[in-house]
């Protein structure tokens, strides 16, 4: 089965609905590592999308935060400010969604789901020592995790001993990059963030994983960038994350 792996969807509507048309007909599946609400101007619609998608999804720390199972003391100022307007905004059905989200990880479809580290769901994964432990210790070969907005990811060779990052982002020119699964080899592999990337790539982000055939592509996809910040400077978010979106950081 071809699985969409999304994550960080961050309530960007245009970027979402951009990334599922880039990939329709691609997938059988879809499942979502969290961060479905959170800085963006379109949480209904974009909560309200993957609940249509049926995608099978976990929850992120800024689903966490807008449900109000997490308090807020440990986000930056703009964060924060989010979280409230995002709070003020979701209907009540789709909070109680996000509230009923699972954590990671969580096994589907082969692969494992988590949106930070596999300990911690709200640990960041940057370095080669950070993903170690997730990649020795998870229940299965490939494992998706999100939480950093960096597409990419990393791998590990018991044969070899070999830690390995992988940087996977497809060129400008490009819509995707494709990774071959080696036998005996663990992945760690983040799809990248659809609604708010920051590895200086303002493309929408997110892969596609073929176990079968032992593959995940990992794409980007242009969006309109100046009308979801139109809609966020409408609804008076913090101007530093509409910046954001234009510098992919």
């Amino acid at each position: 089965m071809r699985i969409l792996v999304l994550s960080d969807l961050h309530a960007n509507a245009t970027a979402l609905e951009t990334a599922l048309a880039a990939a329709k007909g691609r997938w059988e599946g879809v499942v979502c590592l969290g961060d479905v609400v959170g800085y963006g101007p379109d949480p209904n619609e974009v909560t309200s999308k993957i609940r249509e998608l049926g995608a099978q999804t976990i929850r992120g720390n800024h689903d966490k935060a807008a449900a109000e199972l997490m308090a807020t003391d440990d986000f930056n100022p703009v964060a924060k400010a989010a979280v409230d307007w995002t709070r003020s905004q979701l209907s009540a059905e789709n909070v109680k969604w996000l509230a009923e989200l699972p954590h990671g990880p969580l096994e589907t479809g082969g692969l494992v789901l988590v949106h930070g580290a596999l300990q911690d769901e709200d640990e960041y994964v940057f370095t080669p020592a950070q993903a170690l432990e997730g990649l020795l210790d998870s229940a299965a070969g490939v494992t998706f995790f999100g939480h950093t907005h960096h597409q990419g990811g990393f791998s590990y060779s018991n044969a070899k001993n070999n830690l390995e990052v992988l940087s996977l982002r497809p060129r400008a020119s490009e819509s995707y990059a494709a990774l071959r699964i080696e036998t005996g080899t663990r992945y760690l592999l983040n799809p990248g963030s659809i609604g708010q990337p920051r590895d200086a790539d303002p493309r929408a982000g997110f892969a596609i994983a073929d176990l079968e055939h032992e593959v995940v592509e990992f794409w980007r996809v242009p969006y309109d960038i100046a009308a979801v910040q139109s809609r966020m400077r409408t609804a008076r978010l913090p101007e530093a994350l509409v910046q954001r979106l234009s510098l992919g950081r």
